[in-house]
């Protein structure tokens, strides 16, 4: 069975692993892996999950141009499957193109429906905070993404050219 949890150290490995199955380099959605994140050594690992865990804790100010976002990992066991992200407010970047939530499931755990149940799990998590509709983008080309966002309830908005490439925008309201 599937389960969300925080991002822990204790996958290291198995996070590895699924990183090798994206590729060296490639932006892993939902994850707030950044190109200068140490992720191959264990303390370079433990520093990056103490910065996913910290901008979740809206005692401390998010850095600047960030906002606090909560991070789970999709996990079976020991088996790191992907991430999923939701971010509690949208600075002008999230509004035009990144949304309150990201997500990415490695490629050996595609096609499992996953993502549709861990975006359920993520909107619970929203209403939680307050948030009555949540913005969620996806790619113009990434009809499965589409899918997901669309069979969660999500309208679409627009569709916009962006930092990020040209993306679908929808709105789910809870």
């Amino acid at each position: 069975m599937p389960d969300l949890i925080s991002p822990t150290v204790r996958l290291h490995s198995s996070w590895l692993a699924s990183r090798d199955e994206w590729g060296h380099g490639v932006h892993q959605p939902g994850s707030g892996l950044r190109p200068k994140d140490d992720v191959v050594s264990p303390a370079g690992f433990a520093a990056w999950v103490s910065r996913l865990l910290a901008e979740g804790d809206t005692s401390i100010p998010p850095a600047e141009g960030l906002v606090h976002c909560t991070y789970r990992w999709i996990v079976d066991g020991d088996d790191y499957l992907g991430a999923i992200s939701l971010r509690h407010t949208l600075n002008d970047f999230l509004f035009r193109a990144g949304g309150h939530i990201g997500y990415g499931i490695r490629p050996s755990a595609r096609r499992r429906r996953l993502v549709t149940w861990a975006l359920g799990e993520m909107l619970g998590e929203a209403g939680k905070l307050g948030i009555d509709r949540v913005m969620i983008s996806c790619d113009l080309t990434n009809e499965a993404s589409a899918r997901v966002i669309e069979r969660a309830g999500g309208v679409l908005e627009d569709i916009r050219d962006s930092e990020i490439g040209r993306v679908k925008r929808y709105w789910i309201t809870l």
